[in-house]
């Protein structure tokens, strides 16, 4: 296994965390549950942005810009409903 695909793992692991967290604070009955919940998704999505970053400077997460055009037709989609 190469370090990419390592870091691929981390990364979907993490992001899988931060889906239960979110779920966790969202559904939590009582505040310090709330509190440690919510703690714990800021700090696993603190986590996922420093291994994204990581994998994006090395090139293996490549995004592309949205082109201007296509951005204008989604906001039209939406504000006409």
């Amino acid at each position: 296994m190469d370090d990419k695909c390592i870091m691929e793992n981390i990364l979907l692991t993490t992001k899988g965390i931060c889906d239960l967290y979110m779920h966790g604070t969202i559904e939590s009955a009582t505040p310090n549950v709330h509190t440690a919940m919510n703690t714990a998704l800021s700090d696993s999505l603190c986590m996922q942005e420093n291994i994204y970053k990581k994998m994006s400077a090395k090139g293996w997460y490549p995004s592309e810009k949205a082109e201007q055009q296509k951005i204008q037709q989604v906001k039209n989609k939406f504000s006409a409903q």
